[in-house]
């Protein structure tokens, strides 16, 4: 099988697949699963008020549909490996997504911005990493070598928590990304692109590639400001769980801090101001996560959102500079 076949196939798949399911989506949705705003927020959002949410279903339907579609290629092709990972890794993303589900659903029954609780979402996420990497070890072979991108080191036990750490704060940091309209779904989708180069030739990275940037453009064409739908944490989750996914796919699972960077700073922005406001009464940002701070400094969500691809794209360079690919 060609190495290109099958992946563009699948981007192609979801792509039309996500497309198709959203446009009827926002309409059962706008009657049924209205956003919250957050009251705290900045002032201009509450004329978001009502626009649907949970639109990441779109998506997530259409990469199990890809997923099916991929095990038929796969099965008939003969390479058990990847389709074993490629089911590992989505069966991930979907019990994330499902955790972003019950949040969704219990924030809309509130009727408030408030889902479950950092220590419900984190035990279930916990309890589904460590699932994610035993299956990894023992149908694909994970051994405890981390590979610190400049060199390798066989870390033993303490790989699998430094691992969860690593899987439970991408997806977190993911989720907090999803503020403003385009920017969770304009970083995944390059973050996707980015792993798609990397991942060439390999079939595994490749159809996770492929899923991840087919359903980012798919879901950007209703969500790109003024959004008509918002993804929810149905979707952000869903979408931190892939990216992380595709680093453990190219053998190089730290790779994730750097092409995920902006993840990371939006995560890192929000320890800082709690930290610094617990310690001293004083914040930092005029709003936390750092994309609300600079929208409160007047710039443009569609600019935050070119700004986060270009420095997804600075540090996905740096990264490539540092494995040498």
């Amino acid at each position: 099988m060609n190495s290109y076949f099958l992946p563009t196939i699948v981007l192609l798949l979801v792509f039309i697949f996500t497309v198709l399911i959203e446009k009827p989506l926002i309409s059962v949705l706008s009657s049924r699963a209205r956003q919250p705003i957050y009251k705290d927020g900045p002032s201009w959002h509450l004329s978001k008020q009502g626009t649907p949410t949970m639109g990441g279903l779109a998506f997530v339907l259409s990469s199990a549909i890809a997923l099916i579609v991929s095990s038929f290629f796969l099965i008939n092709s003969g390479i058990k490996d990847v389709l074993i990972s490629i089911v590992i890794s989505i069966s991930f993303c979907l019990c994330n997504s499902f955790i972003g589900v019950v949040d969704d659903l219990t924030k809309l029954k509130r009727k408030e911005n408030a889902g479950l609780t950092p220590i419900q979402k984190l035990v279930f996420q916990a309890i589904f990493a460590v699932i994610f990497l035993m299956a990894r070890r023992h149908f694909l072979g994970d051994t405890t070598t981390l590979d610190f991108l400049l060199f390798k080191a066989d870390i033993g036990f303490l790989y699998y928590p430094m691992a969860i750490i690593l899987l439970l704060g991408i997806i977190n940091c993911a989720n907090l990304t999803d503020g403003i309209d385009g920017l969770s779904s304009s970083v995944a989708l390059t973050v996707g692109a980015v792993f798609l180069f990397i991942g060439a030739g390999n079939l595994e990275s490749s159809l996770l590639s492929a899923i991840l940037i087919g359903g980012a453009i798919g879901f950007l064409l209703f969500n790109a400001h003024p959004a008509k739908i918002f993804m929810g944490d149905t979707g952000s989750l869903f979408l931190g769980a892939l990216s992380v996914c595709l680093a453990f796919s190219i053998g190089k699972p730290l790779t994730i801090i750097l092409i995920g960077g902006v993840y990371v700073i939006e995560g890192i922005s929000v320890i800082i101001q709690v930290a610094v406001y617990k310690t001293t009464k004083k914040r930092i940002f005029k709003m936390a996560p750092l994309h609300h701070h600079l929208e409160k400094c007047g710039i443009e969500e569609s600019r935050i959102c070119a700004v986060a691809v270009a420095v997804t794209l600075v540090l996905s360079a740096i990264t490539l500079l540092i494995i040498g690919r």
